[in-house]
C-alpha cells in the first residue's frame, strides 16, 4: 500500500506557512501522512477563487467571507461529520469570538478556525508611553506624522467596517439594500480621510504586512497603527529589528473596543479530494487545543483556539499580544459572506480608496458602496 500524500495551500507569510510545515511534519511521523504545502500571496488568499484552488488541493487555509461562494459552488467537503460532534463541540466552545461560526453556512461546517484575527492597534513601546486609547488621541500623533494606516483593498474597506461598528452603527450582513445609512457612512467616512490625509500616500499600496515591516524599522518614526490586522509575529524578540506592541483598537465611539472586522483563517478539505478522510483528519488535529497552544504556536502560527490565547507561555513569547487584544477580538464584528460577497468587496474597496485619494465628499462614494453591495445579491 503506497503512502497518502496530500497538498496544501497556505498563504506567504512566516505566520501562515512556517506553522503548517512544522506540524505536517509531526503529523507524518505520527500517521505517515505526508503534505507538501504551497503558499500564495496576501493579495491571492484575500481574492482569489477558492473553487480553482480546490481542483488542486486537498486541504486549503481559507477566509471566512468565502463561505458563501465555496458553499454555492460545492468545491469543499462539510468537516461536520457525524461521529465526532463531541471534538466539533470543544472547537466552537473554544472560539475566539466568532471565528468557529463565521465558517459555518447553511447549516454545515466548512472550515476549522487554525488562526484567529481582526484588526486590533500596533504601536512601538520605545517611541510611545502607551497605546492610544481614543480616536482623538490616535488623530493628535497622526498630525504629528507618527500614524499609518495600511489602504491597500480589502484593507480600506476593514477600516470603514471596524469604525462603523465601533461607533454602534455597524454595516449590514443582509441584502440587498444599502450597507450603511447615507449619514451614517459619511460620518465614518471623514473619520478615514481624516486620518489618511495625514499618512504618506503611499499607504494605499500597503497591506498590513507593509505597514509592520515599516513601523519595526530602528530609523522609523511611524509609532501608531490603530487599526491594523495583528500578526503575532512582530511581538516575538528578534522578529524584526524593533519589536511592536499590539493592543485593543482605540475608541471612536461610546462602546469600547468593539466592531472590529474579523479576519483570520480556517483549515479547510477539498471535495475533490481522493484522500479527504485522511484530510479531514489533520484539520481535526491541527485545529485541537492540544495543537494550536503548542506546536501550532511555538512555530509562530496565531492561534485559532482559546488554549493559545490563554497560555501562560504563548502570551510570555510574544509580548502579550493575546492578552493583550483579546476584547477586541471577542467583541468582533463578522463580516457578509453570502455568494457574490467577494466581487463586492473588492470593488468597494476600490470605489472607497478612488473617492479619499480624490477628496471627494462622502456621500457620493457611501452611495455607490451601498449600490454595489445591492447588486452584489443578484
Amino acid at each position: 500500500m503506497s503512502a497518502i500524500v496530500l497538498k496544501g495551500m497556505t498563504w506567504s507569510h512566516p505566520r501562515g506557512y512556517d506553522p503548517m510545515v512544522a506540524c505536517s511534519r509531526v503529523w507524518k511521523e505520527q500517521t505517515g501522512v505526508e503534505i507538501i504545502w504551497d503558499k500564495r500571496s496576501l493579495q491571492d488568499f484575500e481574492s482569489y477563487p477558492v473553487e480553482q484552488l480546490a481542483r488542486e488541493y486537498d486541504l486549503i487555509v481559507i477566509d471566512h467571507p468565502h463561505v458563501g461562494e465555496i458553499t454555492a459552488q460545492a468545491c469543499l467537503t462539510p468537516l461536520d461529520v457525524a461521529g465526532r460532534e463531541r471534538e466539533r463541540d470543544a472547537l466552537a466552545a473554544a472560539s475566539i469570538g466568532g471565528s468557529y461560526p463565521s465558517y459555518s453556512w447553511e447549516g454545515r461546517q466548512w472550515a476549522f478556525p487554525i488562526d484567529a484575527a481582526a484588526q486590533v492597534q500596533a504601536w512601538r513601546p520605545d517611541l510611545l508611553g502607551a497605546a492610544p486609547l481614543s480616536w482623538g488621541s490616535v488623530m493628535d500623533l497622526a498630525k504629528q506624522g507618527r500614524v499609518m494606516l495600511p489602504m491597500r483593498p480589502p484593507h480600506s474597506l476593514m477600516c470603514l467596517y471596524t469604525l462603523a461598528a465601533n461607533l454602534g452603527t455597524p454595516c449590514t450582513t443582509q441584502g440587498p439594500g444599502d450597507l450603511i445609512s447615507t449619514p451614517h457612512g459619511v460620518k465614518v467616512y471623514a473619520l478615514v480621510s481624516e486620518l489618511v490625509t495625514q499618512c504618506t500616500p503611499d499607504c494605499f499600496d500597503m497591506d498590513p504586512i507593509a505597514v509592520l515591516d515599516r513601523m519595526s524599522r530602528t530609523d522609523s518614526e511611524i509609532a501608531c497603527a490603530p487599526l491594523i490586522y495583528g500578526y503575532v509575529n512582530y511581538g516575538v524578540s528578534g522578529f524584526r529589528d524593533r519589536r511592536i506592541a499590539f493592543a485593543d483598537i482605540p475608541v471612536a465611539g461610546q462602546l469600547g473596543p468593539s466592531g472590529s472586522a474579523l479576519g483570520g483563517t480556517g483549515i479547510a478539505v477539498s471535495a475533490f479530494s481522493k484522500q479527504a478522510g485522511a484530510a479531514i483528519d489533520f484539520a481535526y488535529w491541527i485545529a485541537s487545543g492540544e495543537v494550536q497552544r503548542g506546536l501550532f504556536a511555538r512555530a509562530g502560527g496565531q492561534p485559532g483556539h482559546a488554549a493559545g490565547w490563554e497560555d501562560d507561555a504563548v502570551n510570555a513569547a510574544t509580548n502579550r499580544f493575546y492578552v493583550n487584544t483579546r476584547a477586541t477580538l471577542d467583541n468582533a464584528w463578522t463580516r457578509p459572506r453570502h455568494q457574490g460577497y467577494m466581487e463586492f468587496q473588492e470593488n468597494a474597496s476600490q470605489r472607497l480608496n478612488a473617492g479619499l485619494q480624490a477628496g471627494e465628499a462622502g456621500a457620493p462614494v457611501i452611495a455607490d458602496i451601498s449600490r454595489l453591495f445591492a447588486e452584489s445579491f443578484s
